[in-house]
């Protein structure tokens, strides 16, 4: 679910005493959207939204979840919103934000 390698790399690229304030900077944008994703479907920004989605996901490893973007980006991009479920997508991100969190600590101390 979460590629951790990926977020070696991001520590790397961001520097140890910056990655906590980027993770926090990325959780806040990716939730900020899909809070508006969830009180406004917007048919005609789905797409965009989900690449932007997908793009914050896997800067921070969020593999599961970058795929179901992929999928939802694709999906919208060729008129098939209605095969989108946004609240499997949000589940998607709130699990995969339990396992980053939970193995955050772990991962450190690697």
């Amino acid at each position: 679910m979460i590629d951790w390698n990926r977020v070696a790399e991001l520590r790397e690229e961001v520097g140890l005493e910056n990655f906590d304030e980027v993770v926090d900077l990325f959780l806040f944008e990716v939730e900020d959207e899909l809070s508006r994703l969830r009180a406004n479907p917007n048919i005609s920004t789905l797409a965009a939204r989900f690449h932007f989605l997908k793009g914050s996901a896997m800067n921070l490893g969020f593999a599961a979840f970058s795929e179901l973007c992929q999928s939802g980006e694709t999906a919208a991009g060729k008129g098939h919103e209605g095969r989108i479920d946004i609240e499997a997508v949000v589940a998607c991100y709130d699990i995969s934000k339990h396992e980053f969190t939970c193995g955050l600590h772990r991962f450190a101390a690697a």
